[in-house]
Order: structure tokens, then sequence, then C-alpha cells
């Protein structure tokens, strides 16, 4: 059974269309089941109905012609109850009807199975027979087999069709595709799609007939792809330059290089060296959840392939972006936004990745709009059409009908005018009409991301993350290395606060000279757990810290992924000793406030204990709603399953708040919760003390905290702890902000 699978999946995998697809499947499920017929109907998501796209047994005219409506025949009784039917006599059924054009009628038994991909029912497998006999139940087990193994490629299959659909019909129907919402925003523009224009998997193994000249070959290509990654970088804001400088130490980093090395000097020529080298450094950042790091797989991969392209003769013509540029691609790295000149681009689609992969990210700093997610489909037919991106709801139109394009331009122009509104919030505090105040910080891991906060009316950096310097080195940083860093961010910042991070490396994401393999490192040694296993580490970190406050006392220290109050003790214990050695040493030193980020269910229920211990608390909701949901945030199988409006999320929250006040503690929120206009309501209702979030979405919030009064945001929260789901409290939230009139904070227009 298992050889008999792999030829078909491999034999559908090899299709080049969803007609080819559907007619392979049926003529090798039939061959192998020894059935009569074999027929698969896909889901025809606008009409509602379920349609023969292929048949092996059936009239052959009844393809594309039979169309059952969901619910109605037995094809649509197993799409509805999301089931196998298996039965002896299928006229004998109540739910049976027959289609005289598929001339089914001498077929008595009836296998049918859902296909379903993502808990979507994408289509319907059936097989049938003359005899009126029950399949068995290795049969059936088969067919449910079948159906789960190409559930995959059918949705591929079915997607590149509901693709050419939109293209062939999109100026009569506003049909769209619906993807996960990356950035907010609207825009009309046109696809540039990013083709890999160099394949690294594709690279053969060959002997390296000089390895002195392969070797030559590969430092000339690394210093090329500096100069272009340098040029291309140039044309950014300074904030973004300075993120892009970042990925060009990547490029030329002493532990890459050396590793190509190793690998020529082991007898392969440089793109051989160059393939093998790239994927085990990319499968070291794929290890790491964090979202910032995570997503340096795809950017070490686009470096490789711009070092390919170096060492391949022909380079090709520099490409022609048009205005308006939407890049879609499957993931897009830096490298691939940045060749983009700055005014022309206007947003971003990606076929995969969430809400918090590297690519959402960036975009939303770039206040650009992006979809995620959006299906797996063939690009190539798209390069140059028109499309509309809807960034607020995940939605992409190609070739959007002219109703559509009027529309959304329109909304374009009406999102244009609230952002030059909110502009004028910078200088204004983020206080209700009632008093009370509410700090807004931002969250970054570089010296640019402390630039911007200077321009977004910020008032400090609420989680500075200090292991991306650790993370771009080929070994840990000394002290004084570390030391002019955070130097330089908290003068930058003085008098404001800046809230650093103490390393949060290990377990999933490991170190690339210092990995630990583990089964779960999601559950592993990460955060404190590492640096506590490690404190010379920690002691060098926090020493460095401690002398980069001297004069400046705008330092606060963030404690991660605590989950006992031994682990907080232990970290007093080394601030203690770093202060006491830098006086004995003759050194400025002031003990800076220590927090924890509460992001473990075990911190919650000791908040009691944890508030006699530290000054103040900072939820990191993107942990803590994957814990408590027990849901991988960065696994797009369950992306629709991470909400941190759910029910047991907002307990939480409310529950550390008060038992932290209780105590005169203060709590902030650092999660992308806090960036979000609907639950930054919710959290003003709790009483949260400070949000810190991405630089562009701070006005948006601001606004939301100097519309609401507190005793609106507290009837609000009232309401939502006795609600059941999250798409309740979400609705809650949405029709409270539209009563204040601020529905064009969370979607596009007035």
């Amino acid at each position: 059974m298992l050889d008999t699978l792999r030829r078909i999946v491999q034999a559908v995998s090899t299709a080049s269309d969803l007609d080819q697809a559907a007619r392979i499947i049926v003529s090798r499920v039939k061959d192998a089941m020894g059935v009569n017929v074999c027929s698969i109907y896909l889901t025809d998501e606008n009409a509602g109905q379920y349609v023969l796209m292929a048949t092996d047994g059936l009239a052959p005219g009844a393809v594309g012609q039979v169309r059952i409506v969901r619910g109605e025949g037995l094809v649509g009784f197993v799409g509805e109850h999301r089931d196998p039917l298996n039965i002896a006599n299928a006229p004998a059924h109540p739910q049976y009807r027959s289609f005289p054009e598929a001339e089914e009628d001498e077929f008595l038994s009836f296998l049918g199975v859902p296909i379903i991909h993502r808990g979507k029912v994408v289509g319907v497998l059936t097989a049938q027979r003359t005899e009126a006999v029950t399949f068995t139940e290795n049969e059936s087990s088969f067919l449910v087999t079948i159906a789960a193994q190409l559930a995959g490629v059918v949705n591929h299959a079915a997607m590149d069709g509901s693709v050419h659909k939109l293209l062939d019909e999109g100026t009569r129907e506003a049909q769209f595709l619906q993807g996960i919402p990356g950035a907010s925003g609207v825009v009309v523009g046109t696809i540039s799609v990013v083709f890999p224009r160099a394949t690294l998997e594709s690279v053969p193994d060959r002997p390296a007939t000089d390895v002195a000249a392969e070797t030559e070959a590969i430092r000339a290509a690394v210093a090329r792809v500096q100069e272009e990654l340098r040029r291309q970088g140039a044309q950014l804001a300074e904030e973004e330059r300075a993120l892009f400088d970042a990925y060009v130490l990547l490029a030329a980093s002493d532990r890459l290089i050396s590793s190509i090395e190793r690998c020529i000097d082991a007898g392969n020529w440089a793109p051989g060296a160059l393939r093998d080298a790239i994927a085990e450094c990319a499968a070291v950042f794929e290890q790491m959840e964090d979202p910032y790091l995570h997503k340096r797989a795809e950017d070490i991969r686009a470096i490789g392939r711009l070092i390919l392209l170096h060492l391949q003769p022909d380079n090709g013509e520099p490409k022609v972006f048009p205005d308006q540029c939407v890049l879609l691609g499957e993931d897009i790295s830096v490298a691939e936004i940045t060749a983009v000149p700055e005014d022309r681009l206007a947003g971003l689609i990606c076929t995969r990745g969430s809400a918090l992969s590297h690519t959402a990210i960036l975009a939303r700093g770039l206040g650009v709009p992006a979809v995620m997610g959006l299906g797996d489909f063939s690009l190539g037919p798209l390069d140059g059409r028109e499309v509309v991106v809807d960034g607020y709801q995940g939605r992409v139109y190609f070739q959007p009908s002219t109703s559509v394009r009027d529309e959304y331009r329109r909304l374009a122009d009406e999102e244009a005018v609230v952002t030059r509104e909110l502009e004028g919030l910078r200088a204004l505090p983020a206080e209700t009409p009632d008093g009370a105040r509410v700090a807004l910080y931002i969250n970054g891991g570089l010296l640019a991301d402390i630039t911007a906060a200077l321009d977004t009316g910020a008032e400090g950096v609420g989680l500075y993350r200090t292991e991306f310097a650790f993370m771009a080195r080929d070994s840990f940083p000394g002290e004084e290395e570390q030391y002019r860093t955070y130097r330089r961010a908290l003068m930058l910042l003085a008098p404001k606060p800046v809230t650093m991070r103490t390393l949060d490396v290990g377990g999933d994401k490991p170190l690339p000279y210092f990995s630990v393999d583990e089964a779960n490192p999601s559950l592993g040694l990460r955060g404190i757990r590492f640096t506590l296993d490690h404190p010379e580490i920690m002691l060098t970190q926090l020493r460095a810290m401690l002398r980069a406050n001297a004069g400046f006392n705008n330092l606060r220290v963030l404690v991660p992924m605590v989950s006992k109050v031994e682990e907080v003790d232990t970290t007093i214990d080394l601030i203690d000793r770093a202060h006491r050695e830098l006086l004995e040493e003759g050194r400025q030193s002031v003990k800076p406030l220590l927090g924890i980020m509460v992001e473990t269910p075990a911190s919650v229920y000791q908040i009691t204990a944890l508030v006699r211990r530290v000054d103040f608390f900072s939820i990191g909701t993107n942990d803590l709603t994957q814990y408590l949901l027990v849901v991988d945030r960065n696994n797009a199988l369950v992306a629709s399953l991470f909400d941190s409006l759910h029910p047991a999320v907002l307990r939480a929250i409310h529950q550390i708040v008060e038992e932290a006040h209780r105590w005169g503690k203060p709590v902030g929120v650092c999660g992308e919760m806090a960036g979000d206009p609907t639950a930054a309501l919710l959290l003003l209702g709790m009483d949260i003390e400070s949000l810190s979030m991405s630089g562009p979405y701070l006005p948006r919030v601001k606004q939301v905290i100097r519309t609401f009064s507190r005793v609106q945001a507290r009837q609000l929260v009232e309401q939502a702890l006795r609600m059941e789901s999250a798409s309740e409290v979400r609705a809650l939230l949405t029709d409270a902000l539209d009563q204040a009139e601020l529905g064009s904070l969370v979607r596009a227009g007035h």
C-alpha cells in the first residue's frame, strides 16, 4: 500500500495543471483499487458547489458539467459531514441524486471520502462498483489515506485554478483570495514576482579541480555581494538602512565563509560548497521560534542566491520595477525588498508565512500593506498584473474589476488622510479624556529601532532585544563590545527609559556557535534558563549594561522566560555581584529597575511571590498566548488557532494585573497585542501602565487612548471577560471603535 501511495503522490506532484493532476488521481486510484469508477470533485467556493473535475468510468462528457450543490447528493453529503460514506446500494440512500449526463445508474456501491486541507474541504474523492457490496475496511482506509496524502497537492492545483479564474473573470466578479493580514493598509498596484534567479538546491556536486581558484571565486563573489547590498541599502532611510547593514555583515560572516572554504577543501567546487554551507547556516536559524530571528533563514538563503549569481558568468539585466510595485513571492527577503526603489515599493504578498514572520514585521516597519500565507500556487502568470492588496482583511484581488479598483483607490485616499491626521498626535501625551496616562514605548533590537523611536513620539523603549548582537557573530561578544552598543542606545534615549531584555537564546533559538540539540526546543533550554546555565555569560552582559548606564540611569533590566522564583533570585544575586565588582573597580554603577517577562503559565500563577522580588512586569503576549493555547505561533498549520483575544489569555492578563497592582507594581505589555488598536482598548481598561510596539502602530494606539475614558474601557473589559470566544470579544471591541468613529484605525477608509 505504501509503495502504491508513493507512486500516486509522486505522479500527481509532477502534474502541470489542475486538470492533469485530477486525471492522474482517478486513473491511478481506479487501477490500484480495481474499481469500475473513480472520480474527483473539487470545491467551487464562489458557487458553493462540488464540480466533477475528472473521472475514469463515468461519461467523459460529464466532466465540468456535473455541479453538485453543497449538502445535496452523495458527494454533497460527504462534503457536508466531512466523513467517509460507504454504502452497497447508492440509489437507496435518501441523499442520492442521479445525474443523467454522468451515466452512473449502473454503479450501485459507492465510497466517498472528503479531501481536507488545513481543516477545509477542498474536494471529494469517490470510488464506485457495479456490484451491490460495501467496500472493505482496507479499501476504505486506502481511499482515506490517498485523499489525505493528496490534499496539499490538490489544494495547490485548485489554487492555481482559482488564480487563473480570477485572471479570466476578474473584470466580471469581485473575487479575491484570502490570506493572513501581515501589515495594515491598502494599495492598488502592479505585481512584480520574485523569481529565484539562482536555485541553490539544484546545484550539483562536482570535484574542485583547483582549490585555490574555487576559494578565490567565493571570496570575490562575496565581495561583490557586499558591494551590491550596501548600494541597495543606501536607498533606505536611516532606520531601515541600519537593519540592512546587519545583513551585509551576515553575508560576509567568518562562520559562513569558513564553512564554505571547508567544503571546498574537502573537495567540492565553489557552488556546491556554497549550497551546503548556506543549508547548514539556514537550518540553525530555522530552529528558532522568535520571529525576529527565525526568519533569518530566509535572508541567509537570499544571500546564498546572490552569491551564487555572482559565481555564475551571466548575471542578467537589472530588473525594472513598476510604479506602485507589489512584490509577490513564496518568501520575500530583505535583499529582495530593498532591491525595489523606495519610492516604488507599495506592498508585499507572500504565499507562505504568518503575521509574525520577518517579512510581515519589516512591512509594518516600512509602512506598506502585506498579506501572508495566501496559499500555494504558480506565480509566473501573475507577473505584471494589476492587484489590490488589503492588509487589514488579508485579501488579495488579482486583476480586480473596475468597481473593486475604484473602491480601493478611494479607501487608500481616505487612509492617507487618516495617517496625516495621526501625525498631529506625535507631541501629545497618551492620556485618556478622564486623565489616565499610558506610557507608549517601542520594541527594538538594533540601534535603528532606537533612532526610529525618536521620530514616533515614543516615550522610551519597552523591549530592547539584546540577542541580535549575539546572533550576528561567530562567538560571544565581550563586555567592551556590549558596553559600547548598550551605551549608545541609552545615550540616544536619555532620559527616556530603555528596557533591555537579558540574552534570550538557547533551545528554540540556538546560537550559531553554541547550539543545543533538543527534541522540543520551545519547552527547552531558552531565555533565563540558558543564561543561568552559563552565569559567566550573563554576568558579562550585566556588567556591560550597568557600565553603560553610568550617568544616564535610564536602564531597566528585563528577564525572559521565567518559570520559577529561584531564577529571579539568582538573577538578583548576579546583578548585585556585577554592581559590587564595578564599584570595587572604581567605576560608576547604579542598580537598575528589574522586571520579568510574564510569558509562561507558571509565572502567571506565581505573581504573588514574584512581586516581592521585582520592580515591574512586562507581559509577552506572543509567548503567553502560545503556551496558554498550546499553539506554535510560527506553524502555518495552526496559525488560525493563535489569537491573543482568546478568553483564557484575557483572563490570565487580568489576573496578572490585579495581583501586581495589589502590591503596587506596574505592568506593561510588549507583545504584538500592544500595537493592535483593538486589543489596546482592552489593555487600557485593565489599567496597564505601558504598551510597547512597532513604531508605525504607535499613533493609532495613542488615538484610541486619547478617545476612550478609562471608565469606558473598564466597562468593555467587564463584558469581554464574560465572553466565551475570541470572535465575540473582537466583535465587541470593533463595534466600540466604530461607535467612536475610529474604525479607520483597524480597516481601510473612514
